[in-house]
């Protein structure tokens, strides 16, 4: 499919923040049931879980439909979140899921690291169109950025191996996305004095 002109910015936002959202608002409304589906008895998480699968993939088809294109960012993550969700719904414990963030925040660190160690900036390969920046500004970015995911991936493991569920659905949902938006917009001030101004070139 050839590519197509940009969305509106809050229809993408709404394909893109929709499926968690409506993950947590599910598991509001189902936490304290059981079901039974084929003789075995699932968690009003492990339910909400399986609905969250289909509704990301959903959003994430709509998406590609409008835009004619995914980021290996999204596409990677709906591959976490397809697999781990399998996991979670055919061994019918919560913690598969619960691990994948992990596992997604970790993955991102890695990869950036690996990029550092080569003396380059896979960050920059992503975003570099959207955000036009020298390249001495990539590199403190992507080792910042690196250490953001790692230190987030850590958060997680202690945050559901050490507390309830409940706060684990609204530190995924709400508090994660926050604290990384919020590094993200400190380092880009920060970074200011590192961006190409198109005035000049």
């Amino acid at each position: 499919m050839a590519e197509k002109k940009d969305i509106n910015p809050f229809l993408k936002q709404v394909l893109e923040l929709g499926p968690p959202l409506a993950f947590f608002f599910i598991y509001l409304r189902l936490r304290d049931d059981t079901f039974v589906i084929g003789g075995t008895e699932y968690s009003g998480f492990i339910v909400a879980t399986i609905l969250f699968v289909p509704l990301m993939l959903a959003a994430m088809g709509i998406l590609w439909y409008l835009t004619g294109k995914l980021s290996r960012m999204q596409i990677f993550t709906a591959f976490m979140v397809i697999f781990f969700g399998g996991l979670t719904a055919w061994f019918n414990d919560e913690r598969f899921f619960k691990m994948k963030t992990t596992l997604v925040y970790g993955f991102f660190s890695i990869i950036l690291g690996i990029g550092l160690l080569q003396g380059k900036s896979y960050l920059a390969y992503v975003l570099d169109e959207m955000l036009p920046m020298r390249d001495e500004g990539w590199m403190i970015l992507t080792r910042r950025l690196s250490a953001c995911f790692a230190v987030l991936a850590v958060a997680n493991e202690l945050v559901w191996r050490t507390m309830s569920t409940d706060l684990w659905v609204k530190i995924e949902t709400f508090g994660f996305p926050i604290a990384l938006m919020a590094f993200l917009m400190m380092q880009f001030n920060v970074l200011q004095s590192y961006m190409d101004d198109p005035d000049q070139q």
